[in-house]
């Protein structure tokens, strides 16, 4: 019987290993992805699982997307549960929110088993944006859409790999569906190569230290993970806790959050049918929003595990915005899965003012423009999520431009690999000086950023939230800004606007992007006059302005 160590140092250094390996695949799938939006703003995320599907390393990328690596792999070890339906060098992918995908058709999850001893002792998985995978409308996401077939190419946790050979159909199959088959091609295989570095590196560490030990890390540090989450719990505000919240579309949501010392139960069932426009989401992605709250109100330096969200009790209804069926469209997923973690936030914020800041701009903001590129006559997408103000906490002023809570760790992409690469010019960005968000600490600034188009019958398609209702204050402060884009025509006619698919836009118009101050907190009269002073010196309020919110002069 081989020895298993049991020892802290060995298990933790198997631990650190993990991650490592989960970084490596991260750089991988960066270094060799062909589409911008995954090679400079890293609009992805990988992870480990144990053989059975349960996060046990949550790697590089946006929070949101590692939340969907182990809810994938789970759909695909169910599915493929009979002996032989799994080997040695297989790949599997899928991208549809009813199969595992989670998000949206654009977000292609690829997963690979790791087999030592012949068993399979964990998985490594990535998933990233791609620029098209077909449907209706270029980029493959609008507002037009109705039932997810219209949607793009659905992959229902498939096989795409066998024994190491690419199955030619499928490749075939997926690279026909979009209108820009070698990005996507060139992107697929990047995350292959991410999933095949780290299970090599998987088997290297399972052969040093012996599989029966490896397993045994990963089990050990789900459980530590659950220990650390209920230390935290234990150390909340009990009760619980209701919010209503209208949206900019009409609609109500409702959230209400129990907490115990053991359970955090976040129930979601009062809440709107699902709708017939894209504006749904998939249980198991409010289940992310919900693991990201909690992992920010009990440990958020820690490594998130599966056990770290064990305490996590949801509860949906089935056909609902927040639990949508097949087949509704399911296509600007982000914002309301946004919205839920903001309302949850929101809910909670005043019982726990210390570690819960004002309203930020809780909006990803996505801008897709694209059309011919005027220099090469090929088909181009620019998927851009936008960077905008977050709110004023206890400790002092929101952060400016950086990215929403649910969007995390990405950058935006530069001006020159936008200006190289796709059909428009990037003008200006610089910070949003319209009024929102003053209080004894005020809120972050959004961005104010210009494309120029350069050809004809181009297009855009957005969807912004908190546009008609501006990031909340705290404590008598005021309300943050709107989030929009504004299109200036070249008969210098605008156009505002905050939800819009394939909008025609032609050479020399200029799209606007305009996003959210984010909420201040406390009264603005009670505001350090150094510092209205500083912002004034900054440029950031007019001496005029600060005299009549704050009562402090030049």
């Amino acid at each position: 019987m081989t020895e298993i160590a049991d020892d802290p140092i060995t298990l933790e250094i198997i631990q650190a290993s993990l991650q490592a390996t989960a970084d490596e695949m991260f750089a991988v799938f960066k270094k060799t992805a062909m589409s911008s939006i995954i090679y400079e703003v890293l609009d992805m995320g990988t992870g480990i699982t144990d053989g059975k599907g349960a996060l046990a390393s949550s790697g590089a990328g946006i929070p949101a997307f590692i939340g969907v690596l182990d809810k994938a792999v789970k759909v695909i070890v169910d599915k493929f549960d009979k002996p032989g339906d799994i080997e040695p060098g297989d790949v599997f992918a899928t991208n549809d929110p009813y199969y595992g995908g989670v998000t949206h058709l654009n977000d292609i999850v690829i997963a690979m088993p790791v087999f030592a001893d012949g068993r399979i002792i964990a998985w490594t998985a990535n998933i990233a944006h791609n620029s098209d995978v077909g449907g209706m409308a270029p980029g493959s996401l609008t507002g037009l859409a109705t039932e997810i077939f219209q949607e793009g190419l659905r992959l229902p946790a498939i096989k795409i790999i066998s024994k190491g050979e690419p199955i030619r159909s499928v490749m075939e199959i997926i690279k026909v569906n979009s209108r820009m088959p070698d990005v996507l091609e060139g992107d697929v295989w990047a995350a292959i190569a991410s999933a095949r570095i780290g299970a090599r590196r998987l088997v290297e560490i399972a052969g040093k230290y012996g599989v029966a030990t490896f397993e045994r890390a990963m089990t050990k540090f789900l459980d530590y993970g659950e220990q650390v989450s209920l230390r935290e719990l234990a150390k909340l505000p009990k009760g619980t806790f209701e919010l209503s919240e209208e949206q900019d579309d009409g609609r109500i949501f409702n959230v209400k959050i129990r907490i115990t010392d053991t359970e955090f139960e976040v129930d979601l069932r009062d809440n709107p049918d699902q709708s017939n426009n894209p504006v749904n989401t998939s249980r198991d992605g409010v289940m992310v929003s919900a693991q990201m709250i909690f992992k920010s109100l009990t440990d958020p330096y820690s490594p998130a595990n599966e056990g770290s969200f064990r305490p996590i009790k949801l509860l949906t209804r089935e056909g609902s915005v927040f639990h949508a069926k097949e087949p509704a469209p399911i296509g600007f997923y982000y914002e309301i899965e946004l919205r839920v973690y903001d309302i949850m936030w929101r809910c909670l914020a005043p019982h726990m003012p210390d570690r819960l800041a004002a309203g930020h701009f809780a909006s990803v903001c996505g801008t897709f423009i694209g059309g011919t590129h005027p220099d090469t006559g090929r088909q181009y997408t620019i998927i851009e999520p936008q960077i905008g103000g977050w709110g004023a906490s206890r400790q002092g002023d929101g952060n400016s431009a950086i990215f929403c809570g649910f969007h995390g760790e990405t950058y935006n992409c530069p001006a020159e690999i936008n200006e190289a690469r796709n059909g428009l010019i990037v003008d200006r960005m610089e910070l949003n000086m319209e009024p929102g968000g003053e209080g004894r600490h005020t809120g972050g600034r959004g961005i104010v950023m210009d494309y120029r188009i350069r050809a004809d019958n181009s297009f855009l398609t957005a969807g912004y939230t908190r546009s008609k209702f501006p990031p909340w204050a705290v404590d008598g402060a005021r309300e943050g800004s709107p989030n929009y884009v504004k299109v200036i025509r070249t008969d210098g006619s605008e156009e505002d606007y905050a939800f819009v698919s394939g909008l025609t836009v032609n050479a020399g118009d200029v799209i606007r992007v305009i996003t959210a101050n984010g909420g201040g907190l406390g009264d603005p009269k009670d505001r350090d006059p150094e510092l209205v002073h500083r912002d004034i010196r900054n440029g950031l309020i007019s001496a005029e302005r600060a005299a009549e919110i704050y009562g402090v002069g030049a």
